[in-house]
């Protein structure tokens, strides 16, 4: 009996081992066929954690981005029976400048330390003459409609702005992405991104922050300005590198005839302030940004150093070893910092050389990327462990880095100091001796095979006394198995709350909002407008997208109409909240004079806020 609950106990704690294993693939889909300029994913799906992916050879196919990568895990238990699934992906977005037929070669990736390789994909490009033209006969109805409603290009326009158009190869450039308006605007919206072909790129702005505004002076008229995309850009080949536009949607707020009708009325500079005007209609307009080209030139081949591998920026270099008075078999630390600005993601540091009897691991690279408006800096270190097996006095040889500095038009070549080494002989080795033929490899230590006899007291245990089978065995292993039970359970319940997304959002909505309106009611004090009506703008939208699970894709001020009236929310409240809408999205690009109005809108932003709360309760 005893001898039959020690097996199930141990056939039930192998359990989850077994039933988590599971075959290995990694594929890749996408669409087979696609129109010329049609942005399109493909995914490649691995079911277990890998690491070290290598990319597929795209061809002639333009990368608009990626590799983007995410993980998912779930635990299902049916009948009994446990099963887990992992899936992680990584995701490109591409797009055929041509027509004809492209194949996509596999990508590869390590699991366990074995190189698992994907399926190849080939995709067929044909030419989208009918989409096209009524894409163009749509844009160019829609540019004209909003130009016959008295929305021209001169009123709202995007513009691709370059610090510098002529660079190196490698030698960062700035992208700016920068939305010009005279007039009202709100729903803005990017629908095709710029493909960066021949470039590597980073993200300069938090997508997840608000648009910082200011105001410039063009031709005499002034503009509310907002930069709604800017990008660091390394070229990594020479010539002239072009990059396609980026096309916007929005939609332009302007006032009807009526306005116009009533300038005789006493009232007018009251009732037809922007801010209490109702007379508005909403036209949508397409941006497109022009299309811009870099002029990439090779770097000078005089003064290039033996040993250059490729950065471009101004660095600095340090080095650090954390001791070098230490015993034979024991480690140490070496350090090597750079920090700067430039490509330094990209930056390949050579190794340095060490005595033959050091062990040197594969060093441990770090790298901190810090991004600013200015472009890309940071601090890369590479960290070398080291085992000296044999005593006596040591030197590491400096090394020189070298990179190109595009402000001086010259290479530059920085050189670490030398350490040298006392290696005292360790007390471990007395009995033996260290034997070095022919490199590194091949050290060998003789005197270990056979132990001396213990002279000290030995604590000995009677025989057939095992720990196997004991009280204490049985208690651990039926504590570790309710632990895993109860952590099974534990785990399966949170993430059933978390996977619920919508629920979770609904929760937090009024706690959100409020601490929007406590921060809008610090600007308001402050007499900060712009501040201000981001604030309760942000609350406003923020509290209906969270509380009703309406995705930020979808807002809009009829979706919200619609989603408040199948509610059966009474329509004064609705009506409410419009104006409260309008005001908002209207204020925050021409905001008017401070106080009884900001006053006003901060309380009708807590009222609609605060009825949509109780309705729902």
């Amino acid at each position: 009996m005893k001898q039959r609950l020690f097996r199930a106990i141990f056939i039930l704690l192998l359990m989850p081992a077994g039933l988590w294993a599971q075959d290995i693939s990694f594929v890749a889909s996408g669409k087979t066929s696609v129109g010329v300029g049609e942005q399109f994913r493909i995914v490649y799906e691995l079911n277990a954690d890998g690491n070290r992916f290598t990319g597929p050879d795209f061809g002639s196919l333009r990368v608009i981005t990626g590799p983007m990568t995410s993980s998912s895990s779930s635990i299902q238990i049916v009948n009994g029976q446990m099963a887990r699934s992992f899936v992680q992906s990584y995701t490109y977005i591409v797009s055929a400048g041509s027509e004809g037929s492209f194949v996509v070669s596999p990508a590869s990736v390590f699991v366990d330390g074995k190189k698992i390789t994907s399926n190849a994909i080939t995709i067929k490009a044909t030419a989208s003459s009918n989409q096209s033209q009524a894409g163009s006969q749509g844009e160019s109805s829609a540019n004209s409609n909003s130009e016959k409603q008295g929305v021209s290009d001169k009123d709202v326009f995007v513009r691709a702005i370059l610090d510098k158009s002529k660079v190196n190869l490698g030698e960062q450039v700035i992208v700016t992405y920068r939305l010009y308006t005279k007039i009202p605007i709100s729903n803005i919206s990017v629908t095709k991104l710029s493909s960066f072909p021949g470039f590597w790129m980073k993200n300069l702005m938090d997508e997840n922050t608000g648009l910082q505004q200011s105001r410039q002076i063009i031709n005499g008229e002034e503009y509310v300005t907002a930069d709604i995309r800017k990008i660091a850009l390394f070229p990594q080949k020479t010539g002239k590198l072009y990059i396609d536009p980026m096309e916007m949607e929005c939609t332009a707020q302007i006032r009807t005839q009526t306005d116009r009708k009533r300038a005789r009325d006493p009232f007018e500079s009251f009732f037809n302030d922007p801010f209490f005007n109702r007379n508005i209609v909403n036209v949508d307009k397409k941006l497109v940004s022009g299309s811009i080209n870099i002029e990439v030139s090779p770097l000078p081949s005089a003064g290039k150093p033996q040993f250059y591998s490729g950065a471009v920026g101004q660095f600095s270099l340090q080095s650090s070893i954390d001791r070098t008075e230490i015993l034979a078999n024991e480690a140490i630390t070496l350090t090597y910092t750079i920090s700067g600005i430039g490509n330094i993601e990209l930056i390949d540091f050579p190794g340095p050389a060490f005595p033959s009897s050091f062990e040197a691991y594969e060093p441990k690279v770090n790298t901190q990327v810090k991004v600013t408006d200015q472009g890309v800096s940071g601090v890369r270190k590479i960290e070398y462990l080291l085992i000296p097996r044999q005593a006596g006095n040591f030197t590491i040889a400096p090394v020189e880095f070298s990179f190109f500095d595009p402000k001086k038009n010259q290479y530059i070549s920085l050189l670490t100091q030398e350490f040298s080494l006392n290696v005292g002989q360790s007390a471990d080795n007395n009995n033996g001796r260290t034997i070095i033929s022919g490199g590194q490899e091949s050290i060998r230590i003789l005197g270990s095979d056979i132990r001396y006899i213990k002279t000290k007291s030995v604590i000995l245990n009677k025989k057939n006394d095992y720990f196997f089978g004991s009280v204490a065995y049985v208690s651990i292993m039926v504590i570790l198995f309710l632990s895993f039970a109860f952590a099974l359970f534990w785990f399966r319940k949170h993430q059933k709350l978390t996977q619920n997304k919508s629920l979770m959002r609904n929760r937090q909505a009024t706690k959100v909002a409020r601490k929007r309106l406590v921060k809008a009611q610090t600007y308001l004090k402050q007499n900060n407008q712009n501040e201000f009506y981001t604030e309760i703008s942000q609350a406003i939208w923020g509290y209906l997208a969270d509380k009703f699970n309406i995705p930020l894709s979808a807002m809009s001020i009829e979706n919200v109409r619609l989603t408040l009236t199948s509610l059966q929310i009474e329509n004064s409240l609705i009506e409410l909240l419009i104006n409260t809408l309008d005001n908002c999205e209207f204020a925050r690009f021409a905001p008017g004079d401070p106080g009884e109005k900001m006053e006003e809108l901060y309380n009708q932003g807590i009222e609609v806020i605060s009825k949509i709360e109780r309705n729902q309760k």
